[in-house]
C-alpha cells in the first residue's frame, strides 16, 4: 500500500483556513460582478464581458459553503456518533452572526436613500427579518431598496438556516431506516440530498408554467441544489472518518481529491466558461426560459462544488491549496468577507453619486479599485466593532 493510501482522511471538523480563502474569493467575485454591472463592463460584447456578467456564480458558492459547514455536525452525529446538535444554540449563533451587521447596513441604506419609508413599520419589519423577498407588491423596484439589492441571497441563506434542523431530522430518520451500517446510512443520506437537489429543478419548471413569475427565482426552493451539494460533501467527509478501512468509497474519494485539486479547479473553470455563453440566457434580463434556467442551475452547481471540494479536503502538510487559499492575506479577507458582501451596494451607489457618474458608465478598473478599498475599510470596521462584539453573546445560549 502506498503512502497516499495510508493517509487518514483530512481532519475538517473544526475551522479550516482554506475555506476562508474560498469565502474571500466568492465575496470579492460578487463585488467585481456588481461593479462591472454598474459600470457597464459586464454588458460589453466579447468573452471578457461575458465572464464578468456571470460573477453571480459566487452566490451558489456561498450557499454550498453553508451547506457544507452547517450540515457537517449533523452528518457527523449520524455517521460517527458525535454529540447531537443543540438546535437552540445553533439558531442563536446564526442570529448573532448574521443580524447585527445586517441591521446596521439596512438602517444606513434606508436613511440615505429611502427616507419616504422610514415611518413605514411594515417595511422595517420585512427588511429587519429578511422577509422582503416574499412580497410581490413592493414599494421599491427590483430586489430591494436602493443599496440592499444583494440582500435577497442573505434572505435565502437565513431561510436555509431556519429549515436546516428540520431537513437534518428528516434526512436522519430516512438514513436510520438503513440500520446501523455506516455505508448504508451515508448512501441513504446522499439519496435524500439528491431528492432535495431535485426540488430546484422542479421549482424552475414551476417558475415558467403556466406563466412566467420571475419573483420565484429568488425564493429558497430554486437554490436548494446548491445547499444540497455542500451538504453532500459534508456527508462524504463524515463517512470517510467513520470508515474503518482504507479501501472504502468515501476514503478513496477524499484521497483522490487531495491528490488532484487542480483537476477539480479546471472543471470549475470550464463550467464557468460554458455558463458565460448564451446557453444560460441573456445577460441581466433574468433567465430567458426554462432550459436556460436548468442549464444555469447545473453549471453553477458544478462551479461551486468543484471550487469548494479541494479546499474542504486539502492534502496534508504544505500544499498548493493551502498556499493559495490559506495564506495570511486570504485568511484576513475571509474573516471580513461578510462585511464586504453587506456594504458593497451602499459603497457603489455612494461612490457614483459622489463622483457624478451615471449608471452603466465609467471606467471599470478605476471604479473597482476605489470601491474595493472603501468597501474593505467598511468591512474591517464592521468586523471589529460589530461582528466580533456580537459573537461574544454566543455564551448566553448553550
Amino acid at each position: 500500500m502506498n503512502s497516499l493510501a495510508r493517509q487518514s482522511p483530512p481532519e475538517v471538523d473544526g475551522h479550516l483556513d482554506t475555506l476562508d480563502g474560498v469565502r474571500a474569493i466568492a465575496s470579492f467575485a460578487v463585488l467585481v460582478f456588481h461593479v462591472a454591472s454598474e459600470s457597464g463592463a459586464a454588458m460589453r460584447d466579447g468573452f471578457g464581458g461575458a465572464l464578468l456578467s456571470r460573477g453571480d456564480v459566487a452566490v451558489p458558492i456561498f450557499f454550498a459553503l453553508s451547506g457544507l459547514l452547517l450540515y457537517r455536525p449533523y452528518a457527523a452525529s449520524l455517521l460517527r456518533g458525535d454529540a447531537p446538535v443543540r438546535t437552540r444554540a445553533y439558531l442563536w449563533k446564526r442570529a448573532v452572526r448574521i443580524l447585527p451587521a445586517y441591521w446596521l447596513v439596512v438602517v444606513t441604506a434606508l436613511l440615505i436613500w429611502s427616507g419616504e419609508h422610514l415611518s413605514d413599520g411594515w417595511t422595517w419589519l420585512k427588511l429587519l427579518t429578511l422577509g422582503h423577498i416574499y412580497g410581490i407588491d413592493q414599494n421599491w423596484f427590483g430586489l430591494g431598496p436602493k443599496g440592499l439589492g444583494q440582500m435577497w441571497s442573505l434572505s435565502v441563506e437565513v431561510a436555509f438556516y431556519v429549515m436546516l434542523p428540520l431537513l437534518a431530522a428528516g434526512l436522519a430518520a430516512f438514513a436510520r431506516r438503513g440500520g446501523d451500517d455506516v455505508r448504508r446510512r451515508a448512501r441513504r443520506l446522499l439519496a435524500g440530498l439528491g431528492a432535495l437537489a431535485a426540488v430546484s429543478y422542479a421549482w424552475t419548471v414551476v417558475v415558467y408554467y403556466p406563466d412566467y413569475r420571475p419573483h420565484l427565482n429568488i425564493w429558497p426552493p430554486r437554490s436548494m441544489v446548491f445547499f444540497a451539494a455542500g451538504m453532500a460533501l459534508a456527508v462524504l467527509v463524515a463517512w470517510a472518518h467513520a470508515e474503518t478501512g482504507d479501501d472504502g468509497p468515501a476514503r478513496r474519494f477524499t484521497r483522490g481529491v487531495a491528490a488532484s485539486p487542480g483537476s477539480w479547479w479546471l472543471v470549475a473553470a470550464m463550467a464557468y466558461a460554458v455558463a458565460a455563453s448564451p446557453v444560460t440566457g441573456s445577460r441581466f434580463l433574468g433567465v430567458d426560459g426554462v432550459w436556460s434556467g436548468l442549464f444555469e442551475l447545473s453549471l453553477y452547481t458544478v462551479v461551486a462544488l468543484c471550487l469548494i471540494t479541494p479546499a474542504a479536503l486539502p492534502p496534508p502538510g504544505d500544499s498548493v491549496v493551502k498556499r493559495v487559499l490559506a495564506n495570511r492575506v486570504m485568511r484576513f479577507l475571509g474573516r471580513v468577507s461578510y462585511g464586504v458582501f453587506l456594504w458593497q451596494f451602499v459603497v457603489i451607489y455612494a461612490w457614483y453619486e459622489f463622483t457624478g457618474q451615471e449608471p452603466f458608465s465609467g471606467d471599470f478598473l478605476g471604479n473597482l479599485v476605489a470601491i474595493t478599498l472603501i468597501t474593505l475599510a467598511m468591512a474591517v470596521l464592521t468586523h471589529r466593532f460589530v461582528e466580533r462584539p456580537a459573537r461574544r453573546l454566543n455564551h448566553l445560549v448553550r
